[in-house]
C-alpha cells in the first residue's frame, strides 16, 4: 500500500512519541537486524529505527534496504531515525484516507 503525503503526516506525528526498537550499530545491517525490524514491523506497524556509527550518505543506503528489505515505507529519515510503516495483516492503526 502506497502511503500519500497526507497519510505521512498523520504516520509522523504517531510516530514522534515512539523511542527507536532496533539499532543498527558500527557492524552494520545484518540478516540479525533485519529480522528484528521483520519482527518489529509484524508487531508494531509503525517502527522507528536508529542507525549510528555511518556517514550520511551510507545512512541513506542502509535505511533504503532496510525499506526495499522488508517491504516498508519509510515515512521520514530525522537525523539518525528513521521511521518506518507496513500494515499488517490485521491493522492496528487506522490511518486517514
Amino acid at each position: 500500500m502506497a502511503v500519500n503525503d497526507k497519510q505521512k503526516s498523520y504516520l509522523r506525528g504517531l510516530a514522534h512519541a515512539l523511542k527507536p526498537v532496533v539499532m543498527v550499530g558500527n557492524k552494520g545491517l545484518t540478516d540479525t537486524v533485519l529480522a528484528e525490524v521483520e519482527n518489529a514491523l509484524n508487531h508494531h506497524e509503525l517502527i522507528k529505527v536508529k542507525v549510528s556509527g555511518a556517514e550520511k550518505d551510507d545512512r541513506l543506503k542502509l535505511v533504503s534496504t532496510i525499506s526495499d528489505s522488508t517491504s516498508a515505507q519509510l515515512i521520514t529519515t530525522i537525523g539518525h531515525i528513521s521511521v518506518f510503516y507496513r500494515m499488517s495483516k490485521e491493522a492496528k492503526i487506522k490511518i486517514p484516507k
